[in-house]
């Protein structure tokens, strides 16, 4: 185990223990955030105007998991067994979950979304990727992960998202083309054969 995440991890998770209020917080952010921000995805759907855009972030956002999650982050877990920190340890964790460290699944699939919704909608987007960064420290605060999983799992995340967006480039300026408010009805048209008088 390198020195970062050993530190890391004992600074975060030694804070643990010490007080019920936070313990059951760090539960509550670190197992019960991914339904809100699962559920908070659908909803920022809604909260877009026209079927087409809907549709389009919806599927970015889907393409952005499958590629994070589904390819990229199985197929490293699949390649290299990294240990949890409570199996490493030996120690209980303050909620179970199953399945190798690195990187954390978690971070990859919801810094995906956030990366999403931060381009549809920067408000929206800084709060989901504040909640999804909560929690990832939460997780390693529960004895769930090292400091690097989170750390990498937001990276492929992120990385994940800008590649889908940029190959769906041009769905996108279609979207955006079809959307654009019409030109004014009232504006002179000027003929190009008109002289001046």
């Amino acid at each position: 185990m390198n020195g970062f995440d050993a530190a890391g991890f004992a600074a975060i998770h030694g804070l643990s223990g010490r007080n019920i209020a936070a313990d059951i917080a760090a539960m509550a952010v670190g197992w019960w955030m991914a339904y809100l921000l699962g559920a908070g995805f659908f909803a920022f759907l809604f909260t877009r105007k026209g079927m087409r855009r809907r549709i389009y972030i919806f599927t970015e956002g889907a393409l952005a998991v499958i590629l994070s999650r589904g390819i990229i982050a199985a197929g490293i877990q699949f390649l290299y067994h990294r240990e949890r920190p409570f199996a490493f340890y030996g120690i209980s964790p303050l909620f179970g979950t199953t399945g190798w460290s690195f990187p954390s699944g978690h971070m990859t699939l919801f810094f995906a979304l956030a990366t999403v919704v931060w381009f549809a909608n920067r408000r929206w987007g800084a709060w989901y990727l504040l909640l999804t960064a909560a929690m990832g420290a939460a997780r390693i605060y529960a004895g769930l992960h090292w400091p690097t999983d989170i750390i990498a799992g937001a990276a492929i995340g992120i990385a994940s998202a800008l590649v889908v967006r940029w190959l769906l480039t041009d769905a996108r300026k279609g979207i955006d083309r079809n959307e654009a408010p019409p030109a004014e009805s009232g504006a002179a048209v000027i003929s190009p054969t008109a002289q001046p008088q």
